[in-house]
């Protein structure tokens, strides 16, 4: 029998979560699916759990934590689906949100990679599911507060895409990596994920790539689920957290941006990137509560 999608899901110190995630994957889902785990060396039964659970799982034990992309890729490696999925642990996939994203895709061949509406745990939309390039002008109008000033501007909240209605399906630059179908013709074309990108931005990179080998990224709204955040695959210490959230910016943006500018521009991007993340690491330090870090954006 031909599988239809391939669910693929990095996992890491949350059994109670996953056990969820994977029910409601079972109780919503009716298209031909299979599931691949990539545990990153859980020690809270995650692996017992899926044995006597979830007998049908694909399970990849790992031995030390190695990120979000790396797990995700072992999963693509051996996936057979005519689409990949990636998706967090920490989701709950709501009645035939899969096979709305699935028969979506399939009625648009062009489209490379689409994502569904992500909502939080109030029902409210998690904004980062639906991205533009995280240009310079775009993070400073996001980090500046210019966005949240002026959400309905496509000058000023472009990056969030806010100026968007949600309830309409549209292209984006970015899917979340939270829940996102691939196409398995993507994946053949422009390969597996940046594995330099160890928990974030590594889905933007993936889009961005994908776009330039000729294929379309769309937000599908009538497909939802909803996103707990900060319990995804690839937890670390809160100084693992920001160091690695503003070194993949780094990355994405040296990759992907960099030759758009001047290099002196570019300079000025580093510098004020390093002065956020030593701030970030300053005032983390004096919090009470030490920020462990969200997956997205």
């Amino acid at each position: 029998m031909t599988l239809d999608l391939s669910i693929c899901i990095p996992t890491l110190q949350a059994r109670t979560l996953l056990r969820d995630c994977l029910r409601s994957i079972y109780a919503t889902t009716r298209l031909a699916f299979e599931i691949i785990v990539g545990d990153n060396a859980s020690r809270d039964g995650t692996l017992e759990m899926l044995r006597d659970e979830f007998p049908t799982a694909r399970v990849i034990a790992n031995e030390r934590n190695l990120g979000f992309a790396k797990a995700i890729n072992q999963a693509l490696h051996i996936s057979q689906g005519r689409y990949a999925l990636l998706l967090n642990n920490d989701t709950l996939v709501l009645p035939d949100a899969l096979d709305r994203l699935v028969a979506f895709a399939d009625a648009h061949p062009p489209i490379g990679i689409c994502g569904p509406r992500v909502l939080n745990r109030d029902g409210t939309l998690q904004k980062q599911c639906r991205r533009s390039y995280a240009t310079p002008w775009d993070l400073f109008c996001y980090f500046s507060g210019l966005s949240t000033v002026f959400p309905r501007s496509p000058l000023f909240a472009r990056y969030l895409m806010t100026y968007r209605d949600e309830n309409e399906t549209h292209p984006a630059d970015a899917i979340s990596g939270s829940c996102m179908l691939i196409r398995r013709a993507v994946i053949e074309q422009i390969g597996l994920l940046d594995e330099r990108f160890f928990a974030y931005q590594e889905d933007a990179d993936y889009c961005f790539r994908a776009q330039r080998a000729g294929w379309q990224i769309y937000y599908f709204p009538e497909a939802q689920i909803v996103h707990y955040a900060s319990q995804g695959g690839s937890r670390v210490t809160p100084f693992r957290s920001i160091w690695e959230w503003h070194r993949s910016y780094f990355l994405y943006y040296r990759k992907n941006l960099a030759a758009r500018y001047f290099f002196l521009f570019n300079w000025f991007y580093y510098v004020v990137m390093i002065i956020k993340l030593l701030t970030a690491l300053i005032v983390n330090f004096f919090r009470r509560e030490k920020f462990a870090g969200s997956r997205k954006p």
